[in-house]
């Protein structure tokens, strides 16, 4: 059968396609291109719930898909929380369970032999397992071959009052150790050169089972290998109690001195509505120890701008913190209320204020990036490569994952190497190798 995937959210989202595209691939389907897809007799759509401008899109795209006879398949986050809306959009959609990502072949090929056999339609399909399955140690078609995403961990213990993401992943359920370094070793006999950690939340890891974060890293840091980990975001909560011993596992040459440590906002009265278990001081705690063991970190951050009952004072005290920790990126987003949620009864703000504020921000980031990036230039140092552009340049990483690229070089991924940068463009520096 031709079939298109689609893949809408996170990096953990992007791993569960890249098991997919590899399941189809292996049972023989032909997988089709964005430009194909018109051509698609399945179409799969792994979703993601965190925005409403993203569901919405997704309900469309279901709701079309299936009006051209087209057999829907939905996975990801959507199916957990929002089944009544997909089968309004679509009430023969096939389901398969954020957890039950190794079982796409068993829809697939029932749906093969109903074609096969004449009977296109029939009752939808639906398979969900309770725990996850098939998420380490499988074929993957990686969107780029130098680049793995290992998800470490499903679903979180905590509860903001915004989030529907742990509705749809359930409690934390962390994955054991062995495996996850396995699941590296093989990616990197594969010639990945990028490790990327991802979860809910990577500070999270072993709350459950008691082998913690900063163990795990060490121990990938011990697998041979040319290759770099980027530890992904990590709550300010539930980074406090292994700080001391997150810093000192962040010491090693194999991860990326890169700490994304979602903030949402500054104020305290914000942060209690959103059930944030921690406070801007312990914020900085953090920022601080990770600062003064590595001189040239790269701080992200994630603010939600417009959020239930938010005053001028409470942004301002945001736009503040912003000014005085100068993030090299902060993920922004407009509040958006979801079902299921705390925060979905809470009074909403007009969104005309939520869109001001979030102008106002963004102006406040691009002026401190640009400023960053100028005090970047002339900078020389130590370099990873990290994979090839779309035009055959080679993307390097400093320590601290600052992107830059190099033209008319011969650089493979894997190596390290001497560079001076010596321009900035919005997403990336140029350089030159002096090495």
């Amino acid at each position: 059968m031709k079939v298109y995937l689609e893949s809408f959210g996170c990096s953990a989202s992007q791993a569960s396609a890249e098991i997919m595209k590899a399941s189809i691939r292996k049972l023989g389907h032909e997988l089709l291109s964005p430009e194909n897809a018109g051509q698609a007799e399945v179409y799969i759509c792994n979703s993601c719930t965190v925005k409403y401008t993203t569901e919405q899109k997704i309900l469309y795209k279901i709701r079309s898909m299936g009006e051209k006879g087209v057999q829907v398949i939905v996975s990801g986050c959507m199916p957990e929380v929002q089944l009544e809306d997909i089968l309004h959009a679509n009430p023969e959609a096939h389901i398969l369970g954020v957890n039950a990502v190794s079982r796409l072949g068993d829809l697939l090929f029932t749906i093969e032999q109903r074609k096969k056999t004449g009977i296109p339609g029939g009752e939808r399909l639906e398979i969900r397992t309770s725990e996850p399955q098939g998420f380490l140690n499988v074929p993957r078609e990686r969107s780029n071959p130098n680049i793995h995403i290992c998800q470490i961990s499903q679903g979180c213990n905590f509860a903001c009052s915004y989030c529907i993401v742990k509705h749809a992943r359930g409690k934390l359920l962390s994955f054991p150790p062995e495996e996850i370094l396995e699941d590296i070793r093989s990616a990197v006999a594969d010639g990945c050169r990028e490790i990327w950690l991802t979860s809910q939340d990577d500070s999270q890891y072993g709350m459950d089972t008691g082998v913690k974060l900063p163990e795990l890293l060490r121990a990938i840091s011990e697998i041979p290998g040319d290759f770099k980990v980027r530890v992904g975001m990590m709550n300010p909560f539930s980074v406090l109690p292994i700080l001391d011993d997150l810093v000192d596992a962040f010491d090693s040459d194999k991860i990326f001195k890169l700490l994304h440590l979602p903030i949402q906002s500054a104020s305290h009265s914000v942060l209690k509505k959103m059930n944030r278990l921690h406070k801007m001081d312990s914020v900085n705690e953090i920022i601080t120890k990770f600062r003064a063991r590595f001189e040239d970190l790269s701080l992200f951050t994630d603010i939600i701008v417009g959020f239930c009952d938010e005053t001028d004072e409470d942004f301002e005290e945001t736009i503040e913190w912003v000014k005085k920790y100068r993030p090299e990126k902060i993920n922004i987003s407009r509040y958006s209320p979801r079902p299921h949620t705390k925060a979905f009864s809470f009074r909403n703000l007009d969104s005309r204020i939520s869109v001001k504020r979030s102008h106002q921000l963004h102006k406040v980031c691009e002026q401190i990036k640009i400023e960053s990036k100028n005090e970047m230039i002339g900078w020389k140092g130590r370099v990873f490569v990290s994979k090839y552009t779309e035009i055959g340049d080679v993307l390097t990483r400093t320590d601290s994952y600052r992107p830059v690229v190099i033209s008319g070089s011969d650089l493979r991924p894997g190596q390290y190497d001497e560079v001076e940068i010596t321009g900035a463009k919005p997403g990336y520096f140029l350089g030159k190798i002096t090495g």
